[in-house]
């Protein structure tokens, strides 16, 4: 597999499970090999979730860089976490949120940027029920038969 210049590797369940709030972008902390992995698109946040440690920093848990298939015994950890780089005030207001509101921040898109460094699009999200996942596939279904009968009239 060969080096892409613009890579986007979205979370896309993340919009049916969770209601999003508040985006921001942010910077990822990597080792030798894992920018060189996500270049060739071998990366997922399907599962992953941000957190924040005793000091106040954030991280990306359970995204997965797979090992670079050029590398040597110097390869990284596939599962390990990755600090994730914003200003302070953004840092201090994400807590904030998370700590009293008992919401959640979860990675929307993993991109490099026109500089190629690797940037994560996060977003402060709140838990869908059943029913608010139920109305949204309601949504989609009925959408997508109008646009069905769209296509038909028109023809």
């Amino acid at each position: 597999m060969s080096i892409q210049k613009n890579v986007k590797i979205k979370n896309k369940k993340a919009k049916f499970t969770y209601e999003l709030l508040d985006s921001f972008t942010a910077g990822i902390v990597l080792a030798g090999t894992e920018i060189k992995a996500i270049r060739e698109g071998k990366a997922s946040i399907a599962e992953s979730f941000c957190e924040f440690n005793e000091r106040g920093e954030l991280f990306v848990i359970n995204m997965t860089v797979q090992e670079y298939s050029h590398a040597t015994h110097f390869n990284h950890n596939p599962k390990s976490e990755r600090k994730l780089l914003l200003n302070k005030n953004e840092l201090k207001k994400l807590e904030k949120e998370v700590k009293n509101s008992g919401l959640t921040i979860v990675p929307l898109v993993l991109f490099t940027n026109d500089r190629g460094l690797a940037k994560i699009k996060i977003s402060l999200a709140r838990g869908k029920k059943q029913f608010d996942k139920r109305e949204t596939i309601k949504d989609r279904d009925s959408k997508r038969n109008l646009s069905r009968i769209k296509k038909d009239f028109n023809n």
